[in-house]
């Protein structure tokens, strides 16, 4: 009777726990965002802002965790700067940020140099349009792994035949901040976390037979482990999304609305902004040609402030820039 108990257990615990299957190999996939918040952000009403990144780096110094040997591999990757710039490029369906390289910067230039000199080789006198700067750096790192912040378990044994549950849950930072390149002043600073969590379930069956001169012993179980890179990226997604509502509230940029027929570029209040744009001028308010000087009486003359002119974008848009981010301002003079 009481084996037929353990039996009857037994397969009613294999039942209810999970068989693990081994896995497939998988074929190599394209990796995107699937956050709703990521993809609608809303676009921004003064065109997309022109952005460096340097670097990311991991700033924890810690080693991936382990129970049995100490590990030299780091706990987190050491290339983070490369979700940086796919965030940026993505975030709102790509139409916030315009990303300079800057990471391969030295490999840029030396590519540059060659198309000189092998142009020069050849009388070729054509130039090679100048490289855009940027109007902010992007700055930060990874600055936390704690592992091991909640752990637990829970497990059941009668008869010999038992199941167990165990988890583990680390947590890793992310700091992001924003500097505007004309001022050196830090506008914008987002940090975020991110869980990742490990879990465990086993079963097993241990039993003697046969007056104890005889064992059967079973165990079945399977692991969980959340990749550390997808939590990294994913806290630094969120941190760029965090980063766009935050410069949105603190008015150093807009959104564009649905009723705006005319784009309005990014406002802020002079006084405190180091990133100042105006309304747009009129083509009949302002020339191609830049600021009129005093001449014939009785005309309206012109006058353009270029301190007003917006740092955000770079050089990347010429005139039409100009045309958006200059304060028109008249005076007639006699």
């Amino acid at each position: 009777m009481i084996k037929l108990i353990t039996i009857l257990i037994s397969v009613l615990l294999v039942g209810c726990q999970s068989n693990p299957q081994v896995p497939e190999v998988k074929s190599a996939t394209v990796v995107r965002n699937t956050t709703k918040e990521f993809n609608t952000m809303p676009p921004p009403a003064g065109g997309p802002i022109v952005a460096a990144i340097y670097s990311f780096a991991d700033k924890t110094g810690q080693r991936k965790p382990s129970d049995k040997l100490a590990s030299i591999s780091f706990a987190v990757t050491q290339g983070a700067e490369v979700w940086v710039i796919k965030a940026l490029k993505e975030v709102g369906h790509g139409q916030w940020f315009r990303v300079v390289e800057r990471v391969g910067l030295d490999s840029l230039t030396k590519e540059r140099q060659i198309i000189r000199q092998a142009r020069e080789s050849v009388g070729d006198k054509r130039q090679l349009k100048p490289m855009m700067f940027a109007g902010i750096l992007i700055e930060g790192g990874i600055i936390g792994y704690d592992s091991n912040i909640m752990t637990g378990g829970q497990g059941m044994r009668v008869f010999g035949i038992g199941v167990s549950d165990q988890y583990r849950e680390d947590v890793v930072t992310v700091f992001i901040r924003a500097i505007s390149v004309q001022t050196g002043e830090v506008l914008l600073s987002v940090s975020t976390t991110k869980t990742i969590l490990s879990t465990g379930t086993s079963s097993t069956l241990f039993r003697f037979f046969d007056t104890g001169t005889q064992s059967f012993e079973a165990e079945v179980g399977s692991t969980t482990n959340e990749p550390v890179n997808y939590a990294v990226r994913a806290a630094i997604e969120q941190a760029v999304v965090e980063l766009v509502k935050d410069g949105e509230r603190k008015k150093f940029w807009s959104y564009k609305s649905k009723e705006t027929t005319n784009e309005l570029v990014q406002t802020h209040p002079p006084e405190t902004s180091p990133i100042i744009a105006k309304p747009i001028a009129t083509p009949s308010q302002q020339s191609d040609s830049g600021p009129s000087v005093a001449g014939d009486k009785g005309k309206s003359k012109t006058f353009v402030n270029r301190s007003t002119l917006p740092i955000l974008k770079g050089n990347g848009e010429g005139k039409k820039e100009e045309k958006e981010g200059v304060k028109n301002s008249q005076e007639t003079m006699k």
